[in-house]
């Protein structure tokens, strides 16, 4: 015979559970989550997603303007440039040059930041020192020029351009994380702990990431927006990706002098670099709140 349940059994949300249902309650920060998956998408599937080739020449359908134009063709959605490349192709495969390889650039240089700052907030007297002085003169200098200076030395290409980005940011996530450490250290948890017999890097582990995640998220955030921002630079100043190649800040470059004639050709890549950066700072707001909200409950 069936027994009904008696008990009302309540359930607990694993703690990524938790965190996506705190990240999900503000609507602004879901759209934001959506654009920043969808700039996920056409980075990884731009070659079976973009209609033409971008670098393949249309000199039959040049200067084309955007389909809703009364010259437009519906056959090239956002128009062509100066040699009939079509212009929603080059957007799209721009999207894995500009924004992805800045998703690869900011993950790197916060593993190799978070390293070295987690294991020099554990060091003390001169060679702390030296550290302290040598982050506060790097610092100092604006992000883009010391990349500048970086891409002069190692001359121009992508590549460089990202090894270039990749050092100016670890210094940012090195300072953070080292200061994030040093205040944790001094808290009653940590002292706790080593009363227990555990060890400095266990409890880095165990205790004191936990507590400074959300300031490395939110560092993490500004890095992306700043690595967007300094590569689509690098391109525009002819320092970062070949002309051929359809990164944002180049196509700029491509079509500043053809702004009055062909204006969609600065806009339209402009409006890229925008989009990209609004998305991912609505993000990275929506993961600080969602993680200090798990943190306070």
């Amino acid at each position: 015979m069936r027994r009904d349940n008696i008990y009302t059994e309540e359930e607990f949300p694993s703690p990524l559970a938790e965190l996506w249902q705190n990240f999900k309650q503000s609507p602004i920060v879901m759209v934001g989550f959506s654009c920043f998956a969808f700039l996920i998408l056409f980075s990884i599937f731009s070659p079976i997603i973009s209609p033409y080739s971008p670098i393949e020449n249309n000199l039959d359908h040049i200067l084309l303007p955007p389909a809703w134009h009364d010259d437009g063709n519906v056959s090239f959605l956002l128009g062509t440039d100066n040699l009939g490349r079509d212009m929603l192709s080059r957007i799209i495969h721009g999207t894995s040059l500009t924004f992805g390889l800045s998703f690869v650039v900011v993950i790197l240089s916060m593993i190799i930041g978070v390293i070295i700052g987690s294991l020099s907030a554990l060091t003390r007297g001169i060679k702390s020192s030296f550290l302290n002085h040598f982050l506060d003169v790097i610092l100092s200098i604006p992000s883009l020029l010391l990349a500048i200076v970086i891409v002069a030395i190692l001359g121009p290409g992508l590549n460089n351009t990202l090894w270039a980005i990749v050092m100016v940011l670890i210094p940012q996530f090195v300072h953070i994380t080292r200061n994030a450490v040093v205040q944790e250290f001094k808290k009653d948890y940590v002292l706790a702990s080593k009363l227990d017999g555990a060890s400095s890097i266990r409890i880095l582990h165990y205790s004191i990431f936990p507590n400074i995640t959300e300031k490395i998220i939110s560092q993490a955030t500004l890095a992306q927006s700043a690595a967007i921002l300094d590569i689509a630079t690098l391109g525009f100043l002819g320092l970062g990706a070949p002309i051929p190649m359809p990164e944002w800040g180049a196509m700029l470059a491509n079509g500043i002098d053809l702004f009055y004639i062909a204006p969609w050709t600065v806009y339209l890549p402009g409006l890229a670099i925008l989009f990209a950066i609004i998305a991912t700072n609505l993000v990275g707001e929506g993961m600080k709140h969602a993680l200090k909200m798990q943190r306070e409950n």
